[in-house]
């Protein structure tokens, strides 16, 4: 399931700046390098090519960029090879994914990958990467997806500190080497849950015609492919959902991602078809880097490479929720409904009818930790902000980063993710507006200003007029925490109560491109969708998907109603 991103990557340009779909225009910061970080900012400001650089680890972070080879095999095998990477000690890393060269190219096979623990010393079993990734990114034919600059990927892992790796890619139609069962981002045996709609038990869905679904390229959790979700209007897979008027759906437009009829089957002695990998595969390996203390402004110029509060970019991204919180606040505080209405008349009093006025639904503002809060180093993003013109919707999304993180580790979980997207991917910054972790914390996304109406990359096709939230975690067999859940509502009732959405209300967003809807199609959507809603996907994962109705319900009623 790949989205319509650009065409194959080239050379990299220097800090492309993405410029707005819709009013307000930019607002834009300077990027000056420090004197003593010269050399490491001129690096970082080059570009994403640039900045996948092989430097050991630092309190800044690095990126490890390994090209995968061919995997010798005892027995004689057809079609493209398995490729990837022998046990080896590498530098110490904390999260891993795959990228290759076109960002258009799918990767139909498995992706699985086993670590050496830092502390123990002990290797994992294998753990499967969810291999399609491509329906969290910048619109088509937006200045962020533009061709260049982007690089194909699977969804990140988080793995924790590790200082050894071996991967395997097996193109699909192949056979993986025999050894342990893999082990999902959530850590069970390599078992397979199934996807499904919203309001029936979790089993293996069959297809239309009640014929079972064929296996296809594993994800974090082992996940079986989904057969098309329901729209967020309950409309059945793969039409469009009928709008206001009452007009008949239209059929859901071919696209390059539309099932092929199904083929003759091969005979019984002939070997299965082996799809070919992607060109480019590379191996990333993240170190998120540490947070350097806020409160020491002396620590960069003790610790070379630390991160550091003075920067321009760091000061413009605080600057950003100046009318929320104080300059170089790590957390925006939470205030009651009664503070939150005063503040929604200073933020947005002009925008407002009467009646808004008079009886503003909006729910209390949740705390949200900063941007400076889980220690970004701004240096890795570009330095403008991209705005879109309101809020509309709000996609909740999953990680897939698996579930073998603590709470404490959410911030290098973020940071990881982070890197990953601007360094790896070739994105402008992280591409969620809010991320959640299990024990219910809410954390500022793509800098911007957590008030305003920052345009990220999350929804293919939706990121304008919307926002994204990602849970942190995988969600296909595991249910996500009620505190995640109910942080979820939380942001939602604030968020979209300060642009008049009622979390229980169905709104209009206009696609920019998908395998679920056209480019240029008014899309009827529930005001609280998940990411499968707007792009065949398995985000949020079956298990949070599920969660969405009871938390549209909880979001009205912070509210009010």
């Amino acid at each position: 399931m790949r989205g319509f991103l650009a065409s194959s990557i080239g050379v990299t340009c220097a800090a492309a700046l993405a410029l707005p779909l819709t009013p307000p225009a930019v607002a834009a910061t300077g990027r000056p390098v420090p004197g003593a970080e010269a050399a490491t900012s001129a690096a970082l400001t080059a570009g994403p090519a640039a900045r996948r650089e092989n430097a050991g680890p630092s309190a800044a972070g690095s990126t490890q960029s390994l090209p995968l080879t061919p995997l010798t095999r005892d027995r004689a095998a057809d079609g493209p090879a398995e490729q990837g990477l022998s046990r080896r000690t590498v530098r110490p890393f904390s999260l891993v994914g795959v990228v290759w060269d076109d960002p258009a190219a799918e990767l139909h096979g498995r992706v699985q990958v086993r670590t050496r623990d830092a502390a123990t010393g002990v290797w994992s079993g294998w753990q499967d990467v969810e291999t399609h990734n491509a329906d969290h990114g910048a619109d088509p034919d937006t200045a962020e997806g533009a061709p260049g600059r982007l690089r194909g990927s699977t969804a990140p892992l988080w793995v924790g500190a590790s200082n050894g790796v071996e991967l395997r890619v097996t193109p699909e139609g192949g056979n993986p080497e025999p050894d342990k069962p893999a082990t999902t981002g959530e850590g069970a045996p390599g078992k397979t849950p199934a996807s499904g709609d919203s309001t029936k038990p979790e089993k293996t869905p069959a297809t239309g015609d009640g014929k079972k679904q064929e296996k296809t390229s594993t994800t974090g959790e082992a996940a079986k492919p989904e057969k098309t979700p329901a729209t967020a209007d309950g409309t059945k897979p793969g039409k469009t959902p009928t709008t206001g008027e009452g007009a008949k759906p239209e059929k859901t437009p071919a696209t390059a991602d539309a099932p092929a009829p199904t083929p003759t089957p091969a005979p019984a002695s002939a070997p299965a078809a082996t799809t070919a990998l992607p060109t480019g595969l590379r191996l990333e390996l993240v170190d998120p880097g540490e947070a350097a203390a806020p409160e020491d402004e002396t620590l960069a110029a003790a610790r070379p490479g630390a991160l550091q509060p003075e920067t321009a970019e760091a000061v413009a991204a605080s600057t950003a929720n100046a009318e929320l919180a104080a300059a170089g606040a790590t957390e925006i505080p939470a205030l009651g409904k009664a503070e939150t209405e005063r503040e929604l008349l200073t933020l947005r009093g002009g925008e407002l009818t009467a009646a808004q006025k008079a009886k503003p639904y909006i729910g209390p503002r949740p705390s949200i930790v900063t941007r400076r809060g889980w220690g970004a180093n701004e240096r890795w993003r570009e330095s403008r902000f991209v705005y879109t013109s309101k809020v509309k919707a709000a996609f909740v999304h999953h990680t897939a980063t698996g579930n073998k993180y603590t709470c404490a580790q959410a911030p290098s979980v973020i940071r990881g993710i982070y890197r990953y997207h601007v360094v790896s991917m070739g994105w402008r910054d992280i591409g969620y507006n809010f991320l959640v972790d299990k024990c219910g914390r809410i954390y500022e996304g793509r800098a911007g200003g957590v008030a305003k109406a920052v345009l990220g990359a999350h929804t293919l096709g939706f990121n304008t007029n919307s926002m994204g939230i990602a849970v942190l975690g995988t969600y296909g067999s595991k249910k996500p925490s009620a505190s995640a859940v109910k942080a979820v509502a939380r942001l939602t009732a604030w968020k979209l109560g300060l642009y008049g959405a009622n979390p229980r209300g169905k709104t209009y967003l206009t696609s920019g491109g998908g395998n679920l809807y056209r480019k240029g199609k008014n899309v009827r959507l529930n005001v609280i969708s998940g990411h499968r809603d707007g792009f065949s996907t398995e985000c949020p994962g079956l298990q949070l998907y599920r969660k969405l109705g009871s938390t549209r319900t909880t979001s009205a009623r912070y509210q009010g109603r």
